[in-house]
């Protein structure tokens, strides 16, 4: 039942006829049924491990400011410029539907839902239950009432049945001002679904967050594209990039919409950020890599292409980053 939701979604793109929304590039490859029934029966089962998490998240006070903590897979809290900002905030034991099936964590979030600082912003990058978690975007909205949560457009009134309020949906270069800081709507190559009857009718994208003295570009989830290049040639550079390494094999059946950690290094060169950080790994096992592998290839293919270390980092969860 681990595999459940992942196949579910992908066996919605056979079904489908109809779709809303497409990629920039429109010859993205889509894959088939019996490309799906291939990997379903063949595909690898890692071992389970627990990546090791950091406490550091402790130290931070009521009167802590100008700090990023990876949280875990996409979910990172980001305090700078006046602004409390959470990403693809998702704090459910399943990435999941259903709580007794589906993809578990298998580590804890690092800060506990209740343990996360008053929250003014809420992105969310698409709606595949590994980034929209609605159990933990009602709980977040409770504590933080005034927070202002912002969507791809498709998936307001997703949120607003569970009655949460402040929403902005958002189509790409879609923008909106909050507190003196811009954060804009970009496309990223992927997909959306919650079930078998919704492929791609809403969006999915990145969020680029130009605040007062730090330019942060959170890449939600994606397959490699030219859509960084014209990021970059519309917005700038960013001088920080959160971008995904994990759940990219096999790489016959995942590369059109999960870049590898080579590809994430190659999304950091074209967006010409300055600092790089992962994520969307070690946190639930959607694919067949091993768990620990990504930050062993990213590392190799740094080398590979003759950059530094520090070019693009791997937190442990729980961990601060000083901005």
């Amino acid at each position: 039942m681990k595999r459940f939701i992942l196949p579910l979604l992908l066996f919605s793109s056979l079904i489908m006829p109809n779709e809303r929304f497409k990629n920039t590039n429109e010859e993205a490859e889509e894959k088939s049924f019996r490309d799906f029934l291939k990997w379903t029966f063949t595909n690898k089962k890692p071992e389970l491990v627990a990546i090791d998490s950091s406490d550091e998240w402790k130290e931070l006070d009521s009167g802590s400011t100008d700090y990023m903590v990876w949280i875990g897979h996409a979910t990172y809290l980001i305090n700078k410029d006046n602004l409390t900002i959470l990403t693809d905030p998702v704090f459910s034991k399943r990435a999941s539907p259903v709580r007794f099936a589906g993809p578990k964590r298998l580590i804890p979030p690092a800060i506990p839902i209740d343990k996360l600082p008053p929250i003014d912003v809420v992105t969310v990058s698409h709606n595949h239950y590994d980034h929209l978690d609605i159990r933990s975007l009602k709980k977040i909205y409770k504590a933080n009432p005034e927070a202002i949560f912002l969507v791809p457009m498709g998936d307001r009134r997703r949120l607003e049945r569970k009655g949460i309020k402040n929403i902005k949906e958002f189509l790409w270069w879609d923008d909106i001002e909050i507190k003196g800081s811009k954060f804009t709507f970009t496309p990223v190559q992927h997909w959306s679904a919650r079930g078998i009857a919704d492929r791609n009718k809403s969006l999915w994208g990145g969020w680029f967050m130009k605040l007062k003295t730090e330019t942060i570009y959170h890449a939600g989830d994606t397959g490699y594209s030219k859509d960084f290049i014209e990021t970059k040639n519309l917005l700038g550079s960013p001088s920080l990039s959160l971008i995904p390494v994990g759940a990219y094999a096999p790489r016959w059946f995942m590369k059109t919409h999960h870049v590898n950690p080579s590809e994430a290094i190659q999304i950091a060169i074209d967006l010409e950020s300055e600092k790089n950080f992962g994520m969307h790994w070690g946190t639930f096992q959607l694919t067949d890599e091993e768990i620990l592998e990504p930050p062993k290839m990213l590392k190799e293919s740094l080398k590979d292409q003759g950059l530094p270390d520090k070019f693009f980092n791997i937190l442990k969860p729980g961990q601060v980053v000083a901005l």
